[in-house]
């Protein structure tokens, strides 16, 4: 498949390396440095040009791709830049933007602007942030099968209770896969002898309460059911929908705003938020205020700098539990080492809900962990897959090392796979790939 990827910033990079292995991938971006950086670095096409242009799409290849992915920074351009593809023929049109009311009106009249799937970056973003806060201890959360799937990624820390144990021993919840043990030398698929360490990540799948369960059971911290106090840092777009999501929650988080206009609007538009008209950098404030007191604080101001020094005051003052946003991925781990509990890249979080659409048509859904060293897909199975028809135990045989089965789903119940569990036509599947090994899983499955 061609794809034509407009845009060469952190997300368009990273869409344009996760299809660079099976696709035939084309990036146009207007910065020469930005193409000199792809063109060395990714075996793609690059093409230093503005993306609106006609001339410059036919330059890539438009009358012969299949899907054109805008992943700009402005807004306008991305929509531009699908409208403009659609006037020569009939590619799947992908378009980033930041501004939800954009994603509102487009979802009045889906296809409206020449785009046929809209990422809103904010938003996702803040959804991110409510699934996370949700687990305890949880560095990555995602849903499958309609939510009845839950697949989470935590760090085990030395005063964890299952730091030292073997997986049988951890293994202690009904309808849970530890699926993966990921450590800075490997992505492990663990057996029931294979020691848990301190500073390794764990990937489980299962139900949503197993899952919530193992978490309660790592760490002490509330989960989200339980948080008496919320608090936003920076009433920004990611703020104001964090705070709207804790509300349909049904939470009454309080958010921090400096700017009079912007917090006066905030507390007209979140009913159920207190909004106050502070700077949280202000340790005195934060003080009076009783933050330390809180169970989560969001830092969603406008720069890296800001966020990691709200979150590390937050900390010094006795928060639980600390979520950054990090613009700049290269920060990320950077936030988590000298102390912010989670730190999430609304770049990555954008390329990552890209990136399924551009999975073979049989895959539902992916989440992509550990920057792209491992992935959790969502498969429905049909009568050419690998599993269809076969014992669990028999199929796997079949498969390469790396792939884990962590859940199935089957008329709205979830199902626990052991190896003698037969899979159906219409089932779906939620497995664990080692990326070394997902062209081959995906064909088989």
């Amino acid at each position: 498949m061609r794809v034509i990827v407009v845009g060469a910033g952190e997300v368009g990079t990273n869409i344009a390396a996760s299809l660079a292995d099976e696709h035939d991938v084309v990036v146009v971006d207007r910065d020469p440095e930005r193409i000199d950086a792809i063109t060395y670095s990714l075996d793609v096409l690059a093409i230093e040009g503005d993306g609106t242009s006609l001339e410059v799409l036919e330059e890539a290849g438009i009358d012969s791709a299949e899907m054109v992915i805008a992943s700009t920074d402005v807004d306008e351009t991305n929509i531009v830049v699908c409208g403009a593809a659609k006037t020569v023929d009939d590619p799947f049109t992908i378009a980033r933007v930041k501004k939800t009311d954009l994603l509102r009106t487009w979802e009045r009249s889906e296809g409206a602007f020449g785009v046929d799937f809209m990422v809103a970056t904010d938003l996702l973003t803040a959804q991110a942030i409510v699934r996370i806060a949700g687990l305890p201890g949880a560095h990555d959360v995602d849903t499958f099968a309609n939510g009845l799937v839950h697949m989470a990624e935590f760090e085990v820390r030395e005063e964890s209770p299952i730091a030292g144990q073997t997986v049988s021993e951890a293994d202690r919840f009904e309808s849970l896969t530890f699926a993966a043990i990921i450590s800075d030398e490997e992505v492990a698929i663990p057996s029931g002898d294979t020691a848990i360490r301190d500073g390794d990540n764990v990937v489980v799948i299962g139900s949503p309460e197993s899952v919530r369960d193992f978490a309660s059971d790592l760490t002490p911290a509330p989960t989200l059911e339980d948080a008496d106090e919320i608090v936003i840092v920076g009433g920004s777009e990611i703020g104001y929908q964090t705070a709207r999501l804790f509300e349909e929650e049904g939470l009454s988080p309080r958010l921090i705003e400096r700017d009079h206009a912007r917090a006066r609007e905030l507390s007209e538009r979140l009913p159920n938020t207190l909004v106050l008209e502070s700077d949280a950098t202000d340790i005195d404030f934060l003080v009076r205020e009783h933050v330390g007191e809180s169970d989560i604080v969001v830092g969603c101001l406008d720069s890296d700098e800001k966020n990691l020094l709200v979150s590390l005051l937050a900390k010094r003052v006795g928060v639980d539990r600390t979520v950054g946003v990090v613009e700049s991925g290269e920060y990320v781990d950077l936030f988590e080492a000298v102390g912010v509990d989670v730190a999430i890249n609304p770049r990555i979080v954008t390329a990552e809900e890209i990136t399924r659409f551009t999975r073979e048509e049989s895959t539902e859904n992916v989440a992509i962990l550990e920057s792209d060293r491992a992935e959790v897909l969502e498969f429905e199975i049909d009568r050419d897959s690998l599993l269809f028809g076969n014992r669990i135990g028999e199929a796997m045989g079949n498969l390469p090392d790396g792939v884990v089965l962590g859940a199935i789903s089957r008329n709205g119940d979830l199902i626990t796979p052991r190896g003698e569990t037969v899979v159906e036509l219409g089932d779906h599947v939620v497995v664990f790939v080692d990326t070394r090994v997902l062209d081959e899983v995906t064909s088989a499955l």
